[in-house]
């Protein structure tokens, strides 16, 4: 048995690993659309639907019947179609498109707007008025984004409008990608949810877009880009960060996984010589503040329910 210290040291590598194979599989991406002539259109259904396939295979030897529960009762039918298309599918197919129109960083820094949406939706849903701290880190984001797109220039943005159209429904879809399966993944295990999520996700790409009439450069660079990010930037990323929430909590691994930005802006700086200006990297900064001010304020919340569970 492991000792708690151990534990949490094993978390917290386990889901840094997590976030820098998604930063990978970001700028993966960019490195097939800038030279393999892909798009997103013929690496999201492969992407989503090996990846989804090869986890439900897994799970089938390991678990058997249990990986076809879902289907077997109505609401669990309705829940994961809706998660597979509105969640995961458009999740990322917008993510990998913005890339696609700007570059890796930019559009994993685009995509992390998705948990001030989620304070909005909250507060909205539950008919309360924001905190302080959440109308702050609201602010920080949507200054962050503002910043990225125009770079303080009110007459022209500064990235391309669909990167910019596309990286906000990439967070948009975060919210939905996040809050929708809860209850999911609450009775069939997070890795069920996910492996049909992706394999649906995919099929309904496959109809959609038709990849198989596409014709992107085919060599061993190629498949071994698309290998990187089925296995290790798909499967091995949500095996490892999904091991790290359980030993660390998801607030600290909500914050521990910002690595994921930075890996994706370094590796495109250092392996694809995308050149950033200090004000996106201010506007990056401001972004991911977001993420901390939130996850910081909850572990003070929650430390303060614990203490008052504790007194009583």
């Amino acid at each position: 048995m492991m000792d708690r210290k151990s534990e949490l040291q094993k978390g917290i590598v386990l889901t840094l690993l997590g976030g820098i194979l998604w930063g990978f599989c970001g700028s993966c991406g960019q490195f097939l659309f800038q030279y393999k002539e892909v798009t997103s259109d013929w690496l999201v259904p492969f992407r989503l639907t090996f990846a989804g396939g090869l986890i439900l295979m897994l799970l089938l030897c390991r678990e058997k019947s249990r990986v076809f529960d879902v289907w077997k009762d109505a609401k669990g039918r309705k829940d994961i179609l809706i998660f597979s298309v509105f969640g995961m599918m458009l999740c990322q197919y917008s993510y990998f498109t913005t890339i696609q129109y700007s570059n890796a960083g930019t559009a994993t820094v685009l995509q992390y707007m998705g948990p001030a949406l989620i304070l909005v939706y909250i507060c909205l849903r539950d008919r309360k008025i924001p905190k302080v701290y959440e109308i702050v880190a609201l602010c920080c984001c949507m200054f962050g984004t503002f910043i990225l797109a125009t770079h303080g220039n009110l007459s022209e943005l500064a990235i391309a409008p669909k990167a910019l159209l596309w990286g906000v429904i990439s967070a948009v879809t975060l919210v939905i990608y996040t809050l929708q399966p809860v209850n999911l993944m609450k009775q069939y295990s997070t890795l069920l949810t996910l492996g049909w999520g992706m394999l649906i996700g995919g099929l309904v790409l496959m109809i959609c877009m038709r990849p198989w009439t596409l014709d992107p450069v085919l060599d061993i660079q190629t498949v071994a880009a698309m290998c990187f990010i089925v296995f290790f930037s798909t499967i091995c990323a949500f095996y490892f960060y999904l091991t790290g929430v359980r030993l660390v909590g998801a607030t600290n691994a909500s914050m521990l996984a910002c690595i994921e930005p930075v890996a994706a802006t370094v590796i495109s700086v250092v392996w694809l010589k995308v050149e950033f200006q200090m004000i996106d990297l201010i506007g990056f900064l401001f972004v991911l503040s977001t993420v901390f001010i939130i996850s910081l304020n909850e572990m003070k919340e929650e430390k303060g329910h614990e203490f008052k569970r504790k007194a009583a």
